[in-house]
């Protein structure tokens, strides 16, 4: 299978967001790609609790998610729609962030709520607190596909070991890491995460990503790490996209996943223990 990983400076316009998207999508199954994963909040990146409220709909009506449902049953691909945040209807207000997996006849095959909240404080003027306005999913979750076997996470997952080794235990060939990562952590953690955690399973890790400082209608303009990234499951970097909008490709092999658990089957020597 051939994979694409988009990356994109997102806004706070969904039907921008969708344009961009579309455009991309066409580009890489052109290039042969049955599998294009976009983003986190591909439909909406901001920092606007107001903005959100404005544009964001629940998980049925959203247009990013439809207009990409169609371009994968009209192109006959897979997509990784890597997040979008959607309403909840819950009381308290609180969105999800929520990523899908898109089959080639355009159905819904997997769902997954991000499940750690990046509540940080990198700097005197860069904080977070994700768990204000999204809530937190509770469910690990696996989609089997016809290339491998599949597990979704979100961004600041990566930085939990524990939900990747069990998603690889349960039979992942395959993690994806959709993100919209912090400049200052990026800078420091990303690739180090990401290989890391491709290591400790023997899978793909495939990390799409929003990248540079994205238009803000309303609040704060936010800016992204980028440097998408596909690692194997012996922990090589295999596409590295850098600080610009783009497309990477990818060619995943399921004999390159035996292969890393034949040499280090580390996945099968876990051991009780005591403390501390």
């Amino acid at each position: 299978m051939k994979a694409a990983l988009l990356q994109i400076t997102g806004t706070d316009e969904p039907a921008r967001n969708l344009d961009m998207l579309r455009t991309l999508i066409g580009q890489a199954a052109d290039e042969g790609a049955g599998f294009v994963l976009t983003p986190e909040v591909s439909n909406c990146i901001s920092q606007s609790r107001t903005r959100q409220e404005a544009v964001l709909t629940d998980e049925a009506s959203d247009p990013v998610l439809a207009g990409l449902r169609d371009e994968a049953a009209t192109r006959g691909i897979w997509i990784s729609l890597g997040s979008i945040a959607v309403k909840t209807g819950d009381a308290d207000g609180r969105f999800a962030n929520r990523s899908l997996l898109i089959g080639p006849d355009g159905a819904i095959v997997a769902r997954y709520d991000k499940m750690h909240m990046f509540d940080v404080t990198v700097s005197e003027t860069e904080a977070y607190h994700e768990s204000k306005g999204y809530r937190p999913g509770s469910e690990a979750v696996l989609a089997r596909t016809p290339f491998g076997t599949v597990g979704l996470t979100v961004c600041y997952d990566v930085r939990f070991a524990y939900l990747y080794r069990a998603l690889a235990k349960a039979g992942a060939e395959i993690i994806l890491v959709p993100s919209a990562f912090s400049p200052v952590t990026g800078a420091a953690h990303w690739e180090t995460l990401l290989r890391a955690r491709a290591i400790e399973t023997g899978c793909y890790v495939l990390a799409s990503a929003q990248v540079g400082e994205h238009p803000a209608t309303e609040g704060r303009q936010r800016k992204t790490w980028g440097h998408a990234m596909a690692v194997s499951p012996w922990g090589e970097v295999l596409c590295d996209l850098g600080d610009v909008p783009g497309i990477g490709y990818v060619e995943l092999d399921p004999a390159a996943v035996a292969e890393a658990r034949r040499k280090v089957p580390s996945l099968t020597h876990d051991r009780d223990f005591s403390g501390p």
